[in-house]
């Protein structure tokens, strides 16, 4: 977290994280230059679950290990927390100090519900949102609402996802209105496995914070499932799919909705989409550079296009490659197998250099705050 963020916390912010904030009192934030934390989930070489925060130069500010695979990694807005969200079916996420690493909550869902591995903060860093599954309604997608109190998160409600199996879920540039990737997928407590690929109801959703349905829209394809998103600055979503019909099937594995417009795909060509493998993992957008990012795991492939003219920047091979987060420079990957990249975008050619960051085992997704 950066010091100017930490002490420009609005009156408002203040008021709702109070004793949150108080918990942190006498502590001294140190900017450790420039270089931002990296946060994400990742496994030991025994399998062991851990949530972690590295410096970009190798440096590790933390490692808590955690009883359960977590998926997202959700920063707070305000102070040093984030929550690694546990990943589908998991009824359980941490809330971690990104200081030390000290696990501060582990969060249960209640009965009848699980983590789809995603969640948002609201900008006033008192309410969190959350994708859940409905057991008791396998694939009935809910979206728990829970209040930050003393450095504690308690559940308040829901709301629903209007639709089936929601996966991420982010904020439109108004910091109001919230866009669900509903997969579409019904799954029952404690499984990964899909009991309606016949009949699956992928959509995007566009929903205000209190729950009201502002917009549902669909894809041509009914197996192509709608998993990862990212949001610019100016409001443009893109969502990047997993298809789960033939492996022969044309089917459009990156989608876009530009503002006032239909949510469509977006120009990809065949080439690109073939060294996908029917599977797309995280997305990130660079606004300053107006440049997207998208992981393709199962392809061994990440791309970069340009935003706005959806020319592409780069094609290239990363093993089981995994999360992605913007950068000044560009954008930062992490990997399964082999090394953490930079890639540095600001000239007409990306220039890749690997980091000093532990060698694979990362999860699908990273943050930088």
């Amino acid at each position: 977290m950066k010091r100017r963020a930490f002490l420009g916390l609005t009156g408002a912010t203040l008021a709702v994280t109070a004793a949150a904030a108080g918990a942190f009192a006498g502590w001294t934030l140190s900017d450790n230059g420039a270089q931002p934390l990296l946060l994400s989930a990742r496994n030991d070489a025994a399998g062991k679950h851990f949530a972690v925060g590295y410096r970009l130069d190798g440096s590790q500010a933390f490692a808590t290990q955690v009883s359960e695979r977590c998926h997202d990694v959700v920063p707070h807005p305000c102070l040093p927390l984030a929550l690694f969200v546990g990943r589908r079916p998991s009824p359980q996420s941490y809330l971690i100090d990104t200081r030390d690493g000290r696990l501060l909550q582990t969060l249960h869902t209640p009965a009848q519900r699980h983590f789809f591995g995603h969640a948002v903060f609201h900008k006033d860093g008192e309410w969190l949102y959350t994708t859940e599954n409905d057991t008791s309604d396998p694939g009935r997608g809910v979206i728990g609402v829970y209040r930050l109190q003393a450095l504690q998160l308690q559940r308040t409600g829901e709301l629903s996802s209007h639709g089936l199996g929601p996966h991420q879920l982010l904020w439109l540039a108004d910091g109001e209105t919230l866009v669900v990737a509903n997969g579409g997928i019904r799954t029952e407590a404690d499984s990964r496995v899909e009991m309606n690929l016949d009949t699956m109801e992928s959509s995007l959703v566009l929903l205000q914070r209190d729950g009201t349905l502002l917009s549902k829209e669909q894809l041509p394809e009914r197996k192509n499932s709608v998993r990862h998103l990212a949001v610019a600055s100016d409001g443009t979503v893109v969502s990047g799919q997993q298809y789960m019909g033939d492996p022969g099937d044309a089917a459009p594995l990156l989608a876009i909705k530009r503002p006032g417009q239909a949510f469509q795909p977006f120009p990809l060509a065949e080439a690109q989409r073939l060294e996908m493998n029917q599977y797309t993992a995280s997305l990130a957008i660079n606004n300053e550079l107006r440049l997207l990012a998208l992981t393709a795991p199962r392809g061994n492939r990440v791309f970069i296009w340009d935003l706005d003219s959806a020319e592409l920047r780069l094609d290239a091979a990363l093993p089981d490659c995994a999360g992605v987060g913007a950068v000044p420079e560009g954008f930062v990957v992490s990997a399964g197998i082999g090394r953490c990249r930079h890639y540095d975008c600001r000239g007409e050619r990306i220039l890749t250099q690997p980091l000093q960051l532990p060698a694979g085992l990362w999860d699908n997704h990273l943050r930088l705050t």
